[in-house]
């Protein structure tokens, strides 16, 4: 549904944006590597604070060397280290630039050094909600399908999912276009119970998962509209409050741009997918299909050495960005969130 997210994005007033913060990049680091290269984005600093260990000045020395490389010689490079050739130059650059920083960080961390550190799942989020082929200022989005998609940054594989389709209440009937464009049908939602009961469930699958109790995890979502529009809407339809463990997530939008140091007009999912050698696997628009696809292009940046990190939240009904400065820090265990007054 990425495609009409960018339609409605801006439409909706029940949400207010800071839109100096939505378009917020990482911070970067005043020191930069040969050839204009900034080690803030490619690796977490020591506990000194900044990048005087000698194993920045080594991991800044070889970003030089590799980005002074063509196309064919990274894909040489790449194969010999038998590392994933496929996606285009500047995606190939930073794969072999993260490898050779994880080796590097590796080394310093068993000697006794620093080492990036990573949630130990992470959930892909991508709904599929009420919508018109043209839809005005007004409208109430309504979700109607609720995936999730779980992935293990250990093991680097998805490990588990969940899906349900929901019931509207303001609008019950699906109109053509959303129908087309998501696949969901009227019996579907006929049949589905409305969205406070399916919360319910997928908190309690997450508990199952002991996610934030044993298990530190992050929820990922493709932009910022799923969280801030369609969670917070559907909340205020079904008057409850919004839940605690969705206020804070991973917009890989901003993580993939920041990382790879493309423009946002190419981290569309379909973009994303193609920089990165990948193809669309299943229906797009399918909620579960989007999720398990965005999984992929998740997956393929924790291989590529992207720390993916919190960088959006919500607070009093307002979409935020999260510094990069920030501690890292895991969503808290699920619960059903209280009735809204």
């Amino acid at each position: 549904m990425d495609e009409h997210k960018e339609n409605i994005h801006g439409k909706d007033v029940n949400v207010k944006m800071s839109k100096s913060r939505e378009d917020e990049q990482a911070t970067p680091c005043s020191r930069l590597c040969p050839d204009g290269e900034s080690v803030a984005q490619d690796s977490t600093p020591p506990s000194g604070g900044d990048f005087s260990h000698p194993v920045y000045k080594e991991i800044a020395l070889a970003n030089g060397h590799i980005n002074r490389m063509s196309k064919d010689e990274l894909r040489v490079k790449l194969a010999e280290l038998k590392l994933d050739t496929r996606g285009v130059k500047d995606v190939m650059k930073k794969r072999l630039k993260s490898h050779y920083k994880k080796q590097k960080l590796m080394q310093t961390a068993a000697e006794g050094g620093h080492t990036d550190k990573y949630y130990d799942y992470i959930c892909v989020v991508d709904f599929e909600a009420t919508c018109e082929e043209d839809n005005p200022s007004d409208f109430l989005h309504e979700i109607i399908e609720f995936p999730m998609v779980l992935i293990n940054t250990h093991t680097l594989e998805i490990v588990d999912s969940f899906q349900e389709y929901v019931r509207p209440e303001v609008n019950p009937q699906l109109s053509d276009f959303c129908v087309k464009l998501t696949g969901i049908t009227q019996k579907m939602v006929n049949e589905a119970d409305p969205f406070p009961a399916v919360l319910q469930r997928v908190v309690a699958w997450l508990q199952e998962r002991e996610l934030g109790t044993k298990y530190k995890y992050a929820i990922l979502t493709d932009g910022a509209w799923d969280m801030s529009k369609f969670l917070n809407i559907q909340c205020r339809i079904s008057r409850i409050r919004y839940p605690q463990f969705a206020k804070k997530w991973i917009n890989i939008r901003k993580s993939y741009g920041n990382f790879y140091k493309v423009p946002r007009t190419q981290t569309k999912l379909s973009t994303m997918l193609e920089k990165l050698g990948l193809q669309y696997e299943g229906r797009p628009h399918s909620g579960l299909d989007d999720s398990r696809n965005i999984a992929r292009i998740a997956l393929r940046m924790l291989q590529d050495g992207c720390q993916l990190r919190v960088n959006e939240r919500m607070h009093a009904g307002q979409l935020l960005s999260v510094p990069s400065s920030a501690p890292m820090e895991g969503a808290p265990a699920p619960h059903n969130p209280g009735s809204r007054n």
